[in-house]
């Protein structure tokens, strides 16, 4: 082999190489992108669910102590929503360190409650189903053209939570596969950001409402 065929091939497969680093490096960013928007709809509708819950609490439909308790609950989490919501980064067409270190924030700060809003989205979650369980008091709110209203919006906006928080957190768990093969390591294409990480929260909805959202 001459040093001309020699050099071709080197040349070819450095071209090669480059070109399998660009495609991996573009489908990370991809992903990349796509949980910081699955992450914005999670916040959407955790405020939107949020919302109809405060709704319901300030009705007057329910017995003192209930809106009391789900009002607070509500109105916690609709703080902590719409603060992650907020403080959420646009999606860039390239994400910087800056951005992932945004994102980052919101998933594994210990010590800033408003930035996590699994644990106020939970007390929510607890709060209703402690009063939506009852057949009984669902079928009385039902009787109520209000209350039939809100317990359907409510209904559509708990399962579209549940919806978006599992494509968030299915699009963490591709990026994070991507970001662990052998090329990204080698060639520290994810640079110094941080690992997104999934949403972790109780969003179980009592089966009420899942028989209204089925209705």
């Amino acid at each position: 082999m001459s040093w001309l065929e020699i050099v071709a091939v080197v040349v070819i497969v450095a071209l090669l190489v480059l070109w399998m680093v660009w495609v991996r490096a573009s489908r990370l960013d991809r992903l990349h992108r796509k949980v910081v928007s699955a992450r914005a709809v999670v916040a959407a509708q955790l405020v939107r669910r949020g919302t109809v819950a405060a709704e319901l609490a300030t009705s007057g439909l329910l017995d003192p102590v209930s809106s009391v308790v789900l009002g607070e609950s509500a109105w916690q989490a609709l703080g902590v929503s719409t603060t992650a919501s907020s403080a959420a980064p646009d999606t860039p067409a390239v994400l910087g360190e800056s951005e992932w270190k945004q994102l980052g924030a919101s998933t594994s700060a210990p010590d800033a409650r408003a930035a996590q809003p699994g644990p106020a989205e939970s007390e929510l979650t607890a709060a209703l189903t402690e009063l939506l369980s009852d057949e009984a008091e669902v079928d009385r709110l039902r009787a109520d053209a209000l209350g039939a209203e809100l317990l359907d919006q409510l209904a559509a906006a708990w399962f579209r939570v549940q919806l978006a928080r599992r494509i968030h957190n299915e699009a963490v768990a591709q990026a994070l596969r991507v970001r662990r093969g052998w090329m990204v390591r080698t060639f520290h294409l994810a640079g110094s950001a941080t690992e997104p990480r999934t949403l972790e929260l109780d969003d179980s909805m009592p089966a009420t409402m899942s028989d209204q959202r089925r209705a």
